[in-house]
């Protein structure tokens, strides 16, 4: 599968989810082009991080819960693409209560904020030309 697709249906798979995911966080970091180790789902410890571990640099960290957590999200997304623009909103009714993100002219939703920037985030890493690109931090291969 190439990356733009694989972007596309990471995207689509962030604004299903209905709660945050571990396996969604790490499909997250790898598409950004980290390098993942996820948690065993044998042999686990309580040593071990939720979800496993992320290498930057020549450290090994805990992998965020960006599925979970604005915070991080924002994070990820200064760090890979700090020169684009985005915008998070809460769209707020009687019955539900829903999130959409603009990131570099690129639409996400979800039901958490954290959900809704990813995937705009990623449509938008998934749009964006090599050429044209922000220095956003991910090698080509």
């Amino acid at each position: 599968m190439d990356d733009r697709i694989h972007l596309l249906t990471l995207a689509a798979r962030c604004e299903a989810s209905r709660k945050p995911d571990r396996e969604l966080d790490a499909d997250i970091y790898e598409a950004l082009g980290f390098v993942v180790r996820r948690k065993p789902t044998r042999l686990v410890n309580r040593r071990t991080p939720a979800g496993g571990i992320y290498q930057h640099g020549s450290f090994w960290k805990t992998l965020g819960a960006v599925s979970a957590d604005i915070d991080i999200a924002v994070s990820l997304l200064r760090q890979k693409a700090p020169g684009w623009s985005w915008s998070l909103q809460c769209l707020a009714n009687e019955d539900s209560l829903a999130f959409q993100a603009l990131v570099a002219d690129c639409s996400g939703q979800g039901v958490m904020g954290s959900l809704a920037l990813c995937a705009a985030m990623l449509r938008a890493l998934a749009r964006r030309e090599p050429a044209a690109a922000p220095d956003s931090g991910l090698t080509e291969t």
